[in-house]
């Protein structure tokens, strides 16, 4: 473990204090207050760094979710009648207020998840406060075609309305960055949202919630219940009154929504798992490279789905990519998340800190670890960066998701062969090419089958950009104004503009001309 040099002012200690207190009235929010559940049972948001239970509340069960689609359905006919204009307005002090209340965000988050402190505070907080003002901006422009007479006799148009209630499941890797992007152009296209976190972050959604309400969204405009998959989620997903789901989590349980989503025929957005390809041709800064793939390997202890998870490196440059990519994440200070000086926090929990040991003593069967590899003595979730080299394309540990610090490294001759090996696993989410040369560069662009490709660098997002996959990684986008498409109905109408009482097209109907 790292020992910080300096005293630091924030403790996990001091954050705990307030959140049972701060929470005290339930982990669910509807209708504009915080309740209990109803399932009888009980669950702890643990610190993945200590293993201390932090928050103990009541899941939610199918009435607290009845309840929630409830005020939601309640709230849906004024929060759609209002103008772009009005929601627009009420956004941008949503942003105000999450941005006020900043660092309580970035406290809660790196208790409840493990995160570096300086990740929640200069990444995933600024994020959800960038996004939220931009679709404050965003709202005020759900615009469909243009007025045009394509018959020749009528006046079309086209009219973006929205869906209704919004049923959606958010994961626990990023929980405020996954609130707000599910919350977000779901609420700027005019529905209303019931939301269920995962049950071991429901922290920062309570918050952004309560943030909504403190800027003045009307009450059951965004909604929370945090109760178990299996019950809660179900029933969300199932609801007759939910019009839409939105569900962001591994590829297989995104099957089991899409099934019980396609029996009420819902609208359904899925971001699912991910891979990502992390190609270096041979006339790549490697040095640059090297950086690229540690901080994308890395990012929120490798619990990313974009996370830079398997690097194909030509053989050039492979040997040394290795040695340097290993020497650097040795570096990397593994520590209190509460302390200014730590890269990398724990796992999520101990259960997600053993599956990712799996994956890894596996592959020594067949693999070469070049460092890490190994837990730490230490009560919380901690794991080392790994780095495995000389697996073969069509092993567990190249093909499967492994959800942690883990980077496996494979080489490559010709640049037909990185691109095939790059497309070569379900997933489609994210990538990215290393290379000087613009014509390889865009060519690797053209033929990966992501929905984002990274040129010289991974993981940076834009509140601007869509984010979504190909393949077994989902489909639809979060962020940007393309997630409109996700939260909205398109309406045909059309005018006669000629008053004639018969139409010449009636007689195919009845009569003659």
């Amino acid at each position: 473990m790292h020992n910080p040099t300096s005293a630091n002012p924030l403790s996990a200690t001091s954050v705990t204090a307030s959140v049972q207190e701060r929470f005290a009235d339930g982990a669910n929010f509807i209708a504009g207050r915080l309740t209990k559940g109803t399932s009888g049972r009980t669950h702890a948001v643990v610190d993945p760094a200590t293993g201390a239970d932090v928050y103990t509340y009541e899941l939610a069960g199918t009435a607290d979710v009845d309840a929630a689609v409830a005020a939601a359905r309640a709230a849906f006919p004024g929060w759609a009648g209002r103008t772009p204009g009005e929601r627009s307005d009420a956004m941008h002090k949503f942003a105000g207020v999450l941005d006020a209340w900043a660092e309580d965000f970035a406290r809660l988050e790196s208790l409840q998840c493990g995160k570096p402190i300086k990740l929640s505070r200069e990444f995933d907080v600024p994020g959800t406060v960038d996004n939220t003002a931009f679709f404050a901006g965003a709202a005020r422009h759900l615009q469909g075609q243009s007025a045009g007479e394509y018959s020749g006799d009528h006046t079309s148009y086209v009219r973006r309305e929205p869906i209704g209630v919004v049923g959606s499941i958010a994961p626990w890797n990023y929980p405020l960055q996954m609130a707000a992007w599910k919350v977000l152009p779901a609420i700027a296209a005019g529905n209303t949202i019931v939301l269920k976190p995962a049950e071991l972050t429901p922290l920062t959604s309570l918050l952004f919630a309560q943030a909504a309400t403190e800027a003045g969204l009307p009450d059951g405009v965004v909604n929370v219940v945090t109760g178990a998959g299996r019950d809660a989620g179900e029933h969300l997903v199932g609801h007759p009154d939910v019009a839409m789901t939105s569900f962001t989590g591994s590829t297989g349980v995104g099957k089991r929504v899409a099934e019980i989503a396609t029996a009420t025929v819902k609208r359904l957005h899925l971001e699912l798992g991910g891979k990502a390809p992390f190609v270096v041709f041979d006339d790549a800064d490697l040095d640059a490279a090297v950086h690229g793939a540690v901080a994308g390997a890395l990012i929120n202890t490798g619990q990313d789905c974009t996370a830079a998870t398997r690097a194909y490196v030509q053989r050039p440059l492979y040997d040394a990519f290795v040695e340097k990519t290993a020497a650097l994440m040795e570096t990397v200070r593994l520590g209190d998340p509460f302390a200014d000086d730590t890269d990398l926090g724990p796992l999520i929990s101990h259960a997600q800190r053993d599956r990712v040991a799996g994956f890894v003593d596996r592959a020594r069967g067949y693999a070469r670890v070049v460092t890490g590899g190994e837990a730490l003595d230490h009560p919380g979730a901690y794991y080392r960066p790994t780095l495995i080299a000389d697996a073969a394309q069509d092993s567990e540990i190249v093909q499967s998701e492994i959800f942690g610090p883990v980077l496996v490294v494979l080489p490559f001759d010709s640049d037909d062969e990185g691109i095939e090996l790059a497309n070569d696993t379900p997933y489609g989410l994210a990538a990215s090419a290393w290379s000087t040369n613009v014509f390889r560069a865009n060519r690797a662009t053209r033929e990966i089958k992501a929905g984002c490709v990274w040129v010289n660098d991974h993981i940076p997002i834009l509140s601007e950009m869509p984010h979504g996959g190909y393949k077994a990684s989902g489909f639809g986008k979060d962020m940007s104004a393309y997630s409109f498409e996700e939260y909205t109905q398109i309406k045909h109408v059309m005018f006669d503009n000629t008053a004639v009482v018969r139409k010449d097209w009636h007689r195919t109907i009845f009569g003659d001309r």
